[in-house]
């Protein structure tokens, strides 16, 4: 006997947009758990209640994070096995995860995080730009002096940069980027893994002209390539 705890956090990953790509893994997993908690309970509730699930909810978000986690740890406490999920994706990349896995590990007890749906891989493999050494940046920062410091450090930077960022905003931080580095190549991945996805490649400054101006809609991924990279091909939007 290890003395562990019994109860386990488990961080189940969910689909980016397609349903096909919750594995059967995740599947048991989110079975097995007494409990789950869910970054939002009624989206989850709806993709569970599709597969035919039934689960017991706690409402765990960036929100309510601090309130939520004596909760969460009690349950682990009482031996249960407690699966942890965000709206798409993996939690703890952009996502409620981080102190809940800190929280549970400071408490003695097991964590396990499941393979399976982020946007950060694909987009990044898929772009054509180098990616055997990469950085994840995570949302590019809302204010203007805060961006234009990460564009700014990209530089001198070798290795490709994933960012993610919002369609009401991809337009102007394409332009700022191109600002700084205009020959800086880019690819946007758009709608990954949806009926609509597609891929924009060319420049900076090539692509900010495309979109300038433009109503954009769905989620986005920006993979900057590093100073000396080059595009395989070109496809504006």
């Amino acid at each position: 006997m290890s003395g562990e705890p019994a109860g386990r956090l488990v961080l189940v990953p969910t689909p980016v947009g397609n349903r096909e790509d919750l594995s059967p893994r995740a599947l048991r997993a989110l079975a097995e758990a007494d409990l789950v908690a869910a970054e939002d309970t009624r989206h989850t509730g709806q993709l569970l209640s599709g597969l035919g699930l039934k689960a017991r909810f706690l409402s765990f978000h960036e929100h309510n994070e601090e309130r939520q986690l004596p909760r969460l740890l009690a349950a682990l406490a009482a031996g249960q096995r407690v699966a942890l999920v965000s709206d798409a994706g993996t939690p703890g990349l952009c996502d409620p995860g981080f102190r809940a896995v800190r929280a549970a590990l400071a408490a003695g007890h097991a964590v396990e995080a499941l393979p399976g749906p982020t946007a950060l891989i694909p987009a990044l493999v898929a772009s054509g730009l180098p990616c055997e050494r990469f950085v994840f940046e995570g949302y590019l920062p809302r204010k203007p002096g805060a961006r234009a410091a990460a564009f700014a450090a990209l530089a001198t930077e070798s290795r490709s940069t994933v960012f993610y960022e919002t369609p009401h905003r991809l337009a102007r931080s394409l332009a700022e980027l191109a600002a700084l580095l205009p020959e800086r190549p880019v690819v946007v991945a758009r709608e990954l893994s949806k009926l609509h996805e597609e891929y924009w490649r060319g420049t900076a400054a090539a692509l900010a002209a495309a979109l300038a101006g433009r109503s954009l809609r769905g989620e986005f991924v920006l993979v900057v390539g590093g100073q000396d990279a080059r595009l395989p091909a070109e496809r504006l939007p």
